[in-house]
Formats: C-alpha cells, sequence, structure tokens
C-alpha cells in the first residue's frame, strides 16, 4: 500500500504536466470500464504506450476503474440495452452491424456499449477534475503536507519514518 501511495505522490510532486496525469487517468478510465476482451482496449493500450502518460498511475488508475466497472455492470448493462433496443436507433445499430469494422468492435453486446456510453459521459469530468486537484494539490497542498502535523507523527514510528522519507525524496 506504500508503494502504490508513493507512486502517486511521486507523479503528483513530478514535473510532468497536469494535462498527461489527467491523460493517464482518462485513458485507463476507457479502458477500465470496458470489459477486458474488448478490442478498442488494444488501441487504448496503443495510446498509452505512445503518448507520454505516466504508466504507474496508468496502471493504478486501471485497478480503480475496473473494480467500479464490476460495481457498474448491471447499471451498465441496462442501458446498454435501453439503446440497442431505442426504436429511433435501429437504423443506427443495423448500419454498424452490417460493415465488419463495428461488428469487430461489438457494440451490440449491452455490458460494453453501456460502460462505453457511461465511460462518455465520465469523460470530461474525470479530465478535468484531475487536472484541477493535480494543479491544486502543487500550488496549496503540498507544502502544507509536508509541514503538517501528519508528517510530524509519522516521523515517530517505523512505517511512519519510511513513508516520510519516500515522499521526502519525491518532494525534492
Amino acid at each position: 500500500m506504500l508503494g502504490i501511495l508513493a507512486r502517486i505522490l511521486k507523479v503528483l510532486n513530478s514535473e510532468t504536466a497536469p494535462a498527461q496525469i489527467a491523460a493517464a487517468v482518462l485513458l485507463a478510465l476507457f479502458m477500465g470500464l470496458s470489459p477486458l476482451g474488448a478490442p478498442h482496449n488494444l488501441v487504448l493500450l496503443l495510446l498509452v504506450l505512445v503518448l507520454r502518460v505516466n504508466l504507474s498511475l496508468f496502471l493504478v488508475s486501471l485497478a480503480l476503474f475496473s473494480g467500479i466497472a464490476w460495481l457498474l455492470d448491471p447499471l451498465a448493462h441496462s442501458l446498454g440495452q435501453t439503446l440497442l433496443q431505442a426504436g429511433a436507433l435501429e437504423g443506427l445499430w443495423t448500419a454498424m452491424y452490417n460493415t465488419d469494422f463495428w461488428r469487430l468492435l461489438g457494440f451490440n453486446n449491452t455490458v460494453l456499449l453501456g460502460q462505453v456510453v457511461v465511460a462518455l459521459v465520465l469523460a470530461a469530468p474525470v479530465y478535468f477534475g484531475v487536472t484541477f486537484i493535480v494543479r491544486n494539490y502543487r500550488e496549496h497542498l503540498r507544502e502544507r503536507i509536508h509541514k503538517s502535523r501528519l508528517m510530524l507523527a509519522l516521523k515517530g514510528n517505523k512505517w511512519g519514518r519510511r513513508f516520510y522519507s519516500i515522499y521526502s525524496s519525491l518532494n525534492h
């Protein structure tokens, strides 16, 4: 647990642009909310490897969003089923299914379609929220946390000294 926290703090304290940090979380959102075998996850993985996003934060966020996806599966199934059965969209779904590309992507799967829609709805709030959090942490919280009573208390025990030494080394 200390290792994960240390990695997150390392990213927050690094010179990495907030937009790059938010991009890592955003790609993890799309990949984590999708079923593991979804074909578009290959494209997302390629983007993670090609773009300059933080891999550690991506992996931590992927684990978080995969857990959230498990909880959202019933909602995603219901949403996907509603969209696939909507009479107004029947022509769109038929046209998409009749092309090999869209059939390969598997958007006729209710859970996959529902999770992609949920990810699209959450994309802007997650991106701008992470950017806001990173900027505020760097501008306002970093020094306050470093000088807080909690950090001073952590210096007093074995695990706390280890965490504090990791945090201090990442801070400068």
